[in-house]
């Protein structure tokens, strides 16, 4: 059976775009047919300035809607990244497989790090090197796939990059894993700014639909979302934006093709309500059940130990290979140095 891991950042609030792009076809299809791993990888939101408390609450949070979205702990394994030690020991391993200019290179470090210098300060190292902690979190379990956004492809190929280079100079260790894209709303754009992803840490709250925005919220947002010049609802990424983000979101959220539902609008308005009722309807039990978990903190609190207990079980073997692989000396145990010195 095929290996998927995939995770989520808690750096915000999780929003629409990510149920859309990945949670909701992480627990319809991927859960089932593949041996599946999912994290909330908390130690990536360390990269940025961060408030401690938030981020403990964000992860837990994570983790809760996870569940939510109908991720099942008896077909996927669902843990939190920092509880197991693996993801950082083999990061640095890597690391020492990796090169400067590769980190350079990368999309977000590259803008992350202008934008900073722009406003006279600068970023932290591990925003450089964090995608060696991706490809860490990815390569420990042995990898097949990887559900990820069009802008995370970007860091699969990196570890597609390390894996190889690490297999081809101290021999066989890693799976080399390939990325999978959702078809349909791989990724939902903002809605006040349709050429810009829907992110969780962006500061424009009118134009993100949170998961756990309440109806008449959601509603206002999509009703007030921007379209493009013109009347004529008509499916065109280029040109009009606006108009095809809520026809990709609509068409996700009714199971439809963006092109063929913009036929049966007149009028951005008739659209917009109608997507908006969509997007009620899709997280109306994802809120619900959330709800539910968040009434029961033990249950969230015990997944996440077996997860972990799962997960460390999974990666452990991979890490010590890779160590012993690039030529650190293994640990042994007090009982092993006691035979050892008997022989």
């Amino acid at each position: 059976m095929k290996r998927v891991f995939s995770g989520v950042k808690p750096t915000g609030h999780l929003t629409l775009g990510n149920y859309l792009g990945a949670m909701r076809q992480w627990a319809a299809v991927d859960q089932h047919r593949a041996d599946a791993l999912f994290c909330v990888v908390d130690l990536h939101a360390l990269t940025v300035d961060h408030d401690p408390a938030r981020v403990r609450r964000l992860s837990r949070q994570a983790a809760t809607l996870l569940l939510a979205a109908g991720l099942d702990p008896r077909l996927c394994t669902v843990f939190v990244q920092s509880h197991v030690d693996e993801h950082a020991r083999l990061s640095y391993v890597l690391e020492c497989v990796a090169t400067d200019g590769e980190m350079r290179r990368m999309i977000q470090y590259k803008e992350k790090s202008v934008r900073e210098r722009e406003r006279g300060g600068s970023v932290r190292l591990s925003l450089l090197t964090y995608p060696v902690l991706m490809a860490a979190d990815i390569l420990a379990y042995g990898t097949d796939e990887v559900p990820v956004g069009e802008d995370q492809a970007q860091h699969v190929e990196l570890a597609r990059d390390l894996a190889a280079r690490f297999n081809h100079r101290y021999g066989r260790t890693f799976v080399v894993p390939r990325t999978t894209v959702p078809k349909v709303a791989a990724r939902v754009m903002n809605l006040q700014e349709p050429t810009s992803k829907m992110g969780k840490s962006d500061d424009s709250g009118p134009g993100i639909v949170y998961l756990l925005d309440e109806p008449d919220v959601i509603r206002k947002k999509v009703m007030r979302a921007v379209t493009d010049s013109g009347r004529e609802v008509v499916y065109d990424p280029e040109a009009r934006p606006g108009v095809a983000n809520l026809l990709e979101i609509l068409a996700a959220c009714s199971g439809g093709d963006p092109a063929d539902l913009s036929g049966a609008y007149a009028s951005y308005g008739a659209l917009k309500k109608d997507t908006a009722e969509a997007v009620v309807e899709v997280l109306r039990p994802v809120q619900e059940r959330h709800r539910e978990l968040c009434a029961d903190p033990g249950h969230v609190e015990e997944v996440l130990r077996d997860g972990a207990e799962r997960a460390r079980a999974m990666a452990r073997p991979t890490v010590d290979a890779a160590y012993r692989a690039i030529g650190l000396l293994p640990a042994v145990s007090g009982a092993e140095a006691v035979l050892n010195a008997a022989r």
